[in-house]
């Protein structure tokens, strides 16, 4: 009986996944000082107890400055990693692939966590004690009106930031991750870089294509040299703006090309987010509405990616690695509904056999494969997941 592509392990550099699901990076904005809490040790230990191969962290930031609000976690100083080694020990510990995403927010930095508004910080932030800080971005655009304008970073900045990534890429190192996420998506920092309309330098960082690809790929570089060769390293894009004048395919392509060049190892392929909000993209949704730009890119740049955007049903992420149109299968907000969604997939999509349970961590599994001979007697189906 063949094993379906979902449940087949896949290795990426030295390390191995036990399947192609990862969990993508879902910001909490819970955190205190940058510190990730327990809120956040429970949130993502779910999702390894759940079955996934790879759970991801929120985007943690580089600097304080570029967190997205402030409850955003962080790995610019020392004492932020014992946090995080506790996470990542546990979703170790329980089966999962421990990875973490890094970013800086750039110009979309100090805005209200989201039930707040999701919008940048006002009167009633204030007198929460959520202040504004300096927002910086490649150059002095402001995202929209009545938004903060940034500060048009200067090179000797360029190159602290780049320290900064390079010391945070260093901790998660100590804090025992195995994959690392450079977040170039979204609006966010490295994204204002590669977006012609949000990049107006005239210096060597702006201008056309590649000058604006430049800080984006050096700190892909940075990051690649900290980080251990055995271990994979991913790059999340938009795949295109979906606004105007934007990034388009063809533009992504040629950063993925280059990004493979200086060490990538997966492209995450996202879309949009660079004007609004992240999961209010201009772009029409359906079903796997971004697999297309994952199989493109694949083909096109001839690199491993990762399909995200409304993968819901365990047979059509299993259609998507059929096709060949992307190597892992990243489930953000279902997972959120159904923290159990890999171990219910493993259901639908194998031939019933042996113990049911026995993919299930062991402290769950021995009690539900002792509730179902009874279930059974009463009639009707035991297990609405299960394939026949």
């Amino acid at each position: 009986m063949s094993q379906p592509l979902l449940f087949q392990p896949i290795a990426l550099r030295g390390v191995t996944a036990k399947n192609r699901i990862l969990i993508s990076p879902m910001c909490q904005y819970s955190a205190a000082d940058g510190l990730a809490s327990d809120w956040h040790l429970v949130h993502l230990g779910k999702f390894a107890q759940g079955g996934a191969g790879i759970v991801m962290t929120e985007a943690a930031a580089v600097t304080a400055e570029g967190r997205i609000t402030h409850g955003d976690v962080g790995l610019w100083h020392d004492g932020q990693i014992a946090p995080l080694e506790r996470i990542a020990t546990f979703l170790r510990d329980n089966g999962a692939v421990p990875a973490i995403q890094l970013a800086h927010a750039g110009r979309k930095a100090s805005m209200q966590r989201p039930w707040y508004g999701n919008a940048a910080l006002n009167a009633d932030d204030h007198a929460r004690g959520d202040l504004p800080w300096r927002v910086v971005a490649p150059s002095a655009i402001a995202m929209d009106e009545g938004w903060l304008t940034p500060d048009a970073l200067d090179l000797d900045e360029l190159a602290s930031l780049r320290e900064h990534w390079r010391l945070a890429t260093l901790r998660a190192v100590e804090a025992g991750f195995d994959l690392l996420e450079v977040h170039c998506a979204h609006g966010y920092l490295l994204h204002e870089f590669l977006s012609p309309l949000s990049n107006r330098r005239p210096d060597g960082y702006g201008g056309d294509r590649q000058g604006r690809m430049r800080y984006p790929l050096e700190i892909i570089e940075t990051v690649r040299a900290a980080w251990p060769a055995d271990k994979p390293l991913s790059v999340r894009i938009s795949s295109v703006d979906g606004v105007e004048g934007g990034l388009e395919l063809a533009d992504q392509i040629a950063f993925a090309i280059e990004a493979k060049a200086r060490g990538a190892d997966l492209i995450d392929c996202s879309s949009g987010g660079l004007l609004g909000s992240a999961t209010a993209a201009r772009i029409p949704r359906g079903y796997g509405f971004q697999v297309p730009y994952a199989d493109e890119i694949r083909k096109s740049a001839g690199i491993a990616t990762i399909a995200v955007g409304l993968i819901l049903h365990p047979e059509q992420a299993e259609q998507i690695l059929a096709n060949g149109q992307a190597d892992l299968i990243a489930v953000g907000r279902e997972a959120l509904f159904d923290p159990n969604w890999p171990l219910h997939a493993q259901l639908a999509l194998t031939e019933p056999g042996g113990e049911v349970f026995e993919a299930w961590p062991q402290q769950y599994g021995w009690w539900l494969e002792r509730r179902e001979p009874g279930l059974r007697r009463l009639g009707g189906p035991a297990l609405p997941f299960r394939k026949g």
